[in-house]
């Protein structure tokens, strides 16, 4: 495919996509858990494959519009910089990534735990956990707006077709859905487990995998009908959730399992589990889709799975407690907050050796490298598709 032919396939997506929000492979793997199977529960008629879909057409790659180069025109122009909500002070720091300086210091609102692009990538958000509210972000001028009243925003996504807005109301233990222009609220749907804080999107877009950090279940939420229709219990800490790119499967940290379980949405059960590291946190494709970064924050390092063998080809010791963060636009970097070295790592995707260590504030936590490759965002720190 040509270059003219390719951007023009982009832009017909994305025309595709806002016309529509303005309307409204197996796991190949050995490891094994060594304990018992995880505990599953399924509502009644739930797993029958759905008829329609809330994502765009799915060519067989879920990152397929997410590598170097595949930027939205929404972003053309637009200076990448580095958003990095510091939890523990309150503030939130801007990095130049072509310096590796913080160029900006502001005060948001109480406890910020991440920094979200909207869908239409047109606005940033830094989630203000115990401020109960959203601060805006124009991406274009670094201007911050007027915060948005919302309860309880430990994290924020998406639907794939942009109609609505998730906020993750960790302590109250909530989904709430959202009018994602008004914020007014749609319906909030009751997680039973503690610590809802991360999740990623079937590839229909029609469902939800959210991890429960604090109990040790995943639970899976119909996002049409805004209901709750299954649930497995992983044990450990399940943190970060990422689908795979045939749309397979769900991969998702442990922080206290230390690796990282391989589950089928459809069914809701452990598939394959993969040791990584002390502390699997954070989950990041690579920038071809062909590759899994994972943060390890006890031990301080990333591991690096292969997606089509499931199994660790690397594992790069850069120290410190890397936590959340994301891949820079041409994949050469790999950008993670060290929680609680109050700093921030870029490491060399290609070597991985760590080139920079960059002071920020107190307890920095989901960063946000922006803009990034993709049609549109599903959230957390730059989720794409």
């Amino acid at each position: 495919m040509t270059a003219r032919a390719h951007n023009s396939l982009i832009i017909a997506a994305v025309a595709a996509l806002v016309l529509l929000g303005a309307c409204s492979g197996g796991t190949g793997s050995n490891h094994t858990t060594g304990r018992s199977t995880p505990t599953s529960r399924t509502a009644s008629g739930s797993g029958a494959p759905s008829t329609t879909s809330n994502a765009a057409p799915f060519n067989g790659d879920v990152y397929a519009f997410t590598h170097a180069g595949m930027m939205n025109p929404a972003v053309a122009g637009i200076t990448t910089r580095v958003y990095v909500p510091n939890s523990e002070a309150n503030t939130l720091d801007v990095i130049d990534p072509a310096t590796y300086k913080v160029i900006a210091h502001y005060p948001v609102g109480a406890l910020p735990q991440h920094v979200t692009p909207a869908w239409d990538l047109r606005t940033l958000y830094v989630d203000n956990d115990k401020g109960n509210s959203l601060t805006p972000i124009d991406p274009r001028t670094g201007t911050l707006g007027t915060p948005i009243p919302v309860e309880d925003p430990y994290n924020l996504y998406f639907t794939p077709d942009g109609t609505k807005a998730i906020v993750v109301a960790e302590r109250l233990q909530r989904l709430d859905f959202r009018d994602p222009h008004t914020w007014k609220l749609i319906k909030s749907v009751h997680i039973a487990h503690l610590g809802a804080d991360h999740l990623d999107f079937t590839v229909d877009g029609n469902e939800l995998v959210v991890s429960c950090e604090f109990s040790g279940w995943v639970v899976r939420v119909n996002v049409n009908d805004m209901r709750v229709t299954g649930e497995l219990h992983l044990g450990g800490q399940p943190i970060d959730v990422k689908l795979s790119p045939d749309g397979r499967w769900m991969y998702v940290a442990n922080q206290s399992r230390n690796g990282v379980s391989v589950i089928d949405p459809a069914t809701m059960t452990e598939k394959a589990f993969i040791p990584t590291g002390g502390g699997a946190h954070g989950l990041y494709p690579s920038r071809d889709g062909k590759l899994l970064y994972v943060s390890n924050r006890i031990v301080g390092s990333v591991s690096v799975i292969d997606f089509a063998t499931n199994r660790v080809v690397a594992t790069w010791h850069i120290g410190g407690t890397p936590d959340m963060g994301g891949v820079t636009a041409d994949g050469k970097q790999l950008w993670l907050s060290g929680r609680y070295t109050g700093s921030v790592y870029v490491i060399d995707t290609t070597t991985g050796a760590l080139l920079h260590t960059i002071a920020v504030g107190a307890g920095p936590h989901g960063l946000d490298i922006f803009p990034q490759p993709g049609r549109y965002s599903i959230g957390h720190t730059g989720n794409y598709r």
